[in-house]
């Protein structure tokens, strides 16, 4: 046999053989797919077709589980058992607190050291305060205080320092100094400016002790303890005031006379308790007159009765809290000394 026809013949085996072999790994790959060739599912990620790893897409739709190893989804639960559980939650963390014991000593005492309560008053730090107990200035309900640790409740408890009532309740006690053309109300229907609108921002509720005219300036208190307004306001305690009156001259040297034997007016006699003349600048006069009487307009109806109209009243003094430098429309709290001194002048 020749040569080419011996090549030909190992050509046609070879190729034989291979398309046995092809065969065989087409029966392969029937079983176990190459890579390329797998399908993958790949769940809620929109991936399909040509997108899909390996580029293939599956004809039918596999009931095979992939990737869970054979498990079925657990089935979501129901609403309500989630409510329930969220209930059983809260309920759990939501226990009350036990209320304990009290073992420290002196625990079983009510009410509070009386340092603390100093220091919360602002007579100082709580060791400056038990030193004003030891250099004995303090006393509670009459008596002077000789030991340290002593407890008292400041809603029932009168304490003093120095003979002065110290403000240890939740009171508040203001001065402002009004302007003119304030109305002397906490609210006014008519939509004026008032007293009432330099504490808008007052937890709590304040009155005003007494009352100014519109048109006179000067300080007036502010607070919200009733018992001490109502006394400072009472003709029994006689408060005295004073006020800064400009008048026009020449005036009689028996003016000052006149006033505090008492001027008649269409509701009675109204005395003076105190005169005298600031200051004069040609026929400007600046007086200052100290009455107890707190009648309406009293002051300028006693100058315009003895022939001297009013030009500007200031109300410089109201018992013995001064004016002082306070700006007009300036609001201040009172120091614990000034509102022992208010105590004392009503007898509190």
């Amino acid at each position: 046999m020749r040569s080419s026809d011996r090549n030909s013949g190992n050509r046609n085996s070879r190729s034989t053989g291979s398309g046995g072999g092809a065969k065989r790994d087409g029966q392969k790959r029937t079983g176990t797919p190459r890579p390329e060739e797998r399908r993958y599912d790949v769940g809620s990620t929109g991936q399909s077709g040509a997108n899909r790893p390996g580029g293939v897409a599956p004809s039918k739709p596999s009931n095979k589980p992939t990737g869970n190893r054979g498990r079925k989804p657990a089935p979501a639960r129901p609403r309500e058992l989630d409510a329930q559980i969220e209930e059983r939650n809260r309920a759990r963390h939501d226990k009350p607190q036990l209320k304990l014991p009290k073992t420290f000593p002196g625990a079983e005492q009510e009410g509070e050291r009386l340092q603390k309560v100093l220091a919360r008053a602002g007579m100082g730090s709580r060791r400056a305060c038990e030193e004003l107990i030891e250099q004995r200035r303090v006393e509670v309900n009459g008596k002077i205080v000789t030991e340290q640790g002593l407890r008292v409740q400041p809603e029932k408890d009168e304490v003093k320092v120095d003979g002065l009532t110290v403000a240890t309740q939740s009171h508040l006690f203001f001065a402002l100094n009004k302007p003119a053309g304030v109305v002397s109300t906490m609210e006014d229907p008519d939509g004026r400016q008032c007293l009432g609108d330099y504490v808008t921002n007052r937890e709590t509720r304040l009155f005003h002790v007494g009352r100014l005219d519109t048109e006179t300036e000067g300080i007036i208190l502010l607070t919200n303890h009733g018992e001490l307004a109502h006394r400072l306001t009472h003709p029994r305690y006689g408060v005295k005031k004073t006020y800064l009156a400009a008048i026009q001259g020449p005036i009689p040297r028996d003016l000052g006379k006149q006033l505090k034997n008492g001027i008649e007016l269409e509701d009675g006699f109204a005395r003076a308790d105190h005169f005298k003349i600031v200051e004069n600048v040609g026929k400007n006069y600046l007086v200052e007159v100290t009455l107890h009487e707190g009648r309406k307009h009293i002051v300028r109806r006693m100058l315009s009765e003895s022939g001297f109209p009013v030009e500007r009243l200031v109300r410089t003094h109201f018992g013995p809290i001064p004016l002082g430098d306070q700006k007009s429309g300036w609001l201040r709290r009172l120091t614990n000394t000034e509102v022992g001194m208010l105590m004392r002048e009503v007898d509190l």
